[in-house]
């Protein structure tokens, strides 16, 4: 072991090294190496807990700065284990001659003699061991090298963590710039515009509560040349959910597309989704086929929340139908159609279940009852004004309490006959 003022210069290089690098990889191989170089190692190791719990090697490298191939059959993981395990050092002057190293068949087979063993601790847990040998000689390693070593682990033990909580902030990056994109993409995949009707005024409001949503809205022409209204919910979050509700857009567009009846299109989105859909998730959704010149709707419900329909000549707000299965739980099963006849001064809301279960502070939740009082008191008000007034009314019940829930809904108001 070189003389004091040698050490402290080591362990200020070694310092400097693992400050001048956040790859992990790069740094603790060079960091071996100058450890090797002093004590007069043959061979070090560095070991450390991976997320899943388990130790892995992370370096390993020989006398000539070499990489040590297959390194987890070149140390004795008896002893790595019992450093981690008591997080206590282990040196040894020849594990030949001590019988606890001696029984072990790897400390026999690879012919260990010196051994040099520390743990390295991060926030009170080890989270890894240094370990060098020599199977060249004894009695190679001394009470100051062991002292120097635990200082290099404490060191260690620092980028280690720097490194860690810097590849977390690269993957959260990486992760938020993906989910940018991928909001963006299903963004592109809401209708552009409005539908123009004569006679009608609608609005649309769709509101992820993550990055990416599994609601989804559309306006799809039947095939004859009536408009479907279009609003779904897939039955999850995230990212999966995200990619569910694109295919089962896709799917319903086309099945509308190909119908002349809203309930036949339910049925074959039912039939088609019921072979892609992943296990426990499912989709609901609302069809409102409108043929807009005499004020004709007719819905189906497979699964979600009903209709609201407010009847201006009798200023009462109706629930319409009937909800049936959701799509893809029993492929082939029949749907019903209800349907109405909508006058001036009438209007629809389809909604997810996001805007009656939004959540605040209290876990109380908003509600059908708050829904229906935003829509008396503003009953005579135009589709879009309509939709600002439950947009804001659901945000100033939430306050600073982020959403659980997407939250989307149509209106469609009849204006003139």
């Amino acid at each position: 072991m070189p003389p004091s003022e040698d050490r402290l210069s080591l362990l200020y290089r070694i310092s400097q090294t693992f400050n001048s690098s956040l790859d992990l990889s790069e740094v603790l191989n060079r960091v071996m190496d100058e450890v090797i170089a002093t004590t007069r190692a043959e061979r070090g190791f560095v070991v450390l807990r991976d997320s899943d719990g388990a130790f892995r090697f992370a370096a390993a490298r020989g006398i000539d700065q070499s990489t040590v191939e297959a390194p987890e059959f070149q140390v004795s993981r008896g002893i790595v284990d019992r450093v981690a395990a008591e997080g206590r050092p282990l040196l040894t002057s020849d594990a030949q001659q001590e019988a606890w190293l001696a029984s072990r068949a790897s400390v026999r087979i690879l012919g260990v003699r010196a051994i040099l063993c520390v743990p390295v601790e991060l926030k009170g847990r080890v989270d890894g061991v240094i370990y060098v040998d020599s199977r060249l000689q004894t009695g190679v390693f001394s009470p100051e090298d062991l002292e120097m070593l635990q200082g290099i682990a404490a060191s260690a033990a620092i980028a280690i963590d720097n490194a860690r909580l810097y590849q977390v902030a690269v993957e959260k990056g990486r992760m938020e710039r993906e989910l940018q994109v991928a909001r963006e993409v299903q963004t592109s995949l809401l209708p552009r515009e409005l539908p123009n009707l004569a006679g009608w005024d609608v609005a649309a409001w769709w509101q992820p509560a993550r990055e990416v949503s599994g609601d989804f809205y559309d306006f799809v022409p039947f095939r004859d040349g009536s408009l479907g209204l279009v609003i779904g919910d897939v039955t999850d979050k995230g990212m999966p959910a995200a990619l569910f509700m694109a295919n089962a857009r896709s799917i319903v567009r086309a099945s509308v597309a190909a119908a002349y009846e809203p309930a036949l299109a339910v049925e074959q989105a039912s039939a088609a989704l019921g072979g892609d859909s992943p296990s426990g998730m499912f989709v609901t959704l609302l069809l409102a086929q409108m043929t807009p010149a005499h004020g004709g709707v007719r819905i189906v419900n497979a699964g979600n929340h009903r209709p609201i329909l407010y009847r201006s000549s009798v200023a009462e707000l109706v629930d319409v139908g009937a909800p049936g299965l959701p799509l893809g739980i029993d492929p082939g099963v029949p749907y019903q159609t209800f349907e109405e006849l909508l006058v001036p001064g009438d209007f629809l809301l389809l909604h997810t279940d996001g805007l009656t279960d939004a959540t605040d502070a209290r876990q109380e939740p908003f509600g059908l009852e708050r829904v229906r009082a935003v829509l008396r008191e503003h009953h005579a008000a135009s589709a879009e004004a309509l939709r600002e007034h439950l947009r804001l009314a659901v945000a100033g019940f939430l306050g600073a309490t982020p959403p659980y829930d997407d939250v989307t809904f149509l209106i469609a108001r009849r204006t003139t006959p």
